[in-house]
């Protein structure tokens, strides 16, 4: 069936019906590429990424620290629930 808009629906179409093949001849053949080698894509948010952890200023034992109070349950408290919320209510505005 092929709907064209709110009002123009045209009926139900054979299993056989308007399917179209088409021959390729010489002329609309493709080759294959060739791969020469592998390639990695880095978004522009990855190398941001890479880059802040390979700076000096990154705190890896600030990072340890959050994981494993995330890992054991103790990171989420009201405490840090209500300095977020205050901090997006303040953003907001």
């Amino acid at each position: 069936m092929q709907i064209y808009g709110p009002t123009h629906v045209h009926g139900t179409q054979g299993a056989q019906g308007p399917h179209f093949n088409r021959s390729q001849g010489p002329s609309q053949t493709t080759k294959s590429p060739q791969v020469v080698g592998d390639q990695l894509d880095i978004s522009p948010a990855a190398e941001a990424a890479i880059q802040a952890a390979e700076s000096p200023n990154f705190r890896t034992d600030l990072v340890t620290r959050i994981r494993s109070e995330i890992a054991a349950g103790t990171y989420d408290s009201t405490e840090r629930l209500a300095a977020a919320v205050d901090g997006l209510l303040d953003e907001v505005g």
